[in-house]
C-alpha cells in the first residue's frame, strides 16, 4: 500500500511537473501576429500580418489522420530533417486548412526569409507565403476533434451571416498546445473575410 502511494505521489509530480513546463515553453514560442480589429459576441475579427510557413498536402479532410500526418511530416523538418541538419524554432499555432484534401503549416520564424531556408529532405514539404489577411476566428478549448471542428465552424458561419458579414470559403483551424498538455488549451476557427469597411 505504501508503494502504491509513493508511485501514485511520483506520478502525480511528474504530471504537474509536464504541465508547468508545457506552459512555460508555450510562452516562449513566437505567435502568427495579427492586430484584433473587432469584437462580437462570440468571434472577433482580426488583421494577420503577411507570413512565410513550410506547409505539406494531404489527401484527406479526417482531422486526426491530416493532424498525425502532417505534424510529424513538418516537425521532422524543423527538427532536423532537411539538407543541413538545421533545426528551426517551433512557432504557434499549428493551420490546417479545411479544404477536402486538408493543408497543415507552420509559421518560419520572422527573422528568417525563404532564402534562408534549408531544403526540405520530405519534397512534400513546401514554402508557402501567406499574404496579409483579414479573418473572423471563433475558439474553443479542450481537445479538438472533427466533431468539434464542424460545430465551431457551423456555429462561426451562423454568427458571420446574422452580423451580415462576408466571408470566402478559405476556412482553417489553428492549434495551439502540444498533445501532452491538459489545461488552458485553446483551439481556433478562422474564416477570411470579404474585405470591405467593418
Amino acid at each position: 500500500m505504501k508503494a502504491l502511494k509513493i508511485i501514485l505521489l511520483i506520478f502525480i509530480i511528474g504530471f504537474i511537473t509536464v504541465q508547468i513546463f508545457a506552459m512555460r515553453s508555450q510562452s516562449n514560442i513566437e505567435m502568427y501576429p495579427y492586430t484584433v480589429l473587432k469584437k462580437y459576441g462570440t468571434f472577433e475579427i482580426r488583421n494577420y500580418e503577411a507570413s512565410l510557413f513550410t506547409s505539406v498536402k494531404m489527401a484527406t479532410n479526417d482531422y486526426k489522420k491530416a493532424s498525425r500526418k502532417g505534424f510529424s511530416t513538418l516537425a521532422g523538418y524543423i527538427f532536423g530533417g532537411n539538407e543541413t541538419n538545421e533545426k528551426i524554432a517551433m512557432t504557434s499555432p499549428v493551420a490546417m486548412s479545411l479544404d477536402d484534401s486538408m493543408m497543415m503549416m507552420f509559421m518560419v520564424p520572422r527573422k528568417m526569409t525563404a532564402d534562408m531556408l534549408p531544403k526540405p529532405n520530405d519534397e512534400e514539404i513546401q514554402f508557402r507565403q501567406e499574404p496579409q489577411k483579414t479573418v473572423a476566428a471563433i475558439s474553443f478549448g479542450g481537445w479538438a476533434s472533427d466533431k468539434k471542428i464542424q460545430k465551431y465552424r457551423k456555429l462561426l458561419v451562423e454568427a458571420l451571416k446574422k452580423e451580415g458579414i462576408e466571408f470566402t470559403n478559405q476556412f482553417f483551424f489553428l492549434g495551439y498546445n502540444p498533445p501532452f498538455e491538459v489545461f488552458n488549451r485553446r483551439n481556433e476557427i478562422i474564416v477570411e473575410l470579404v474585405v470591405k469597411e467593418l
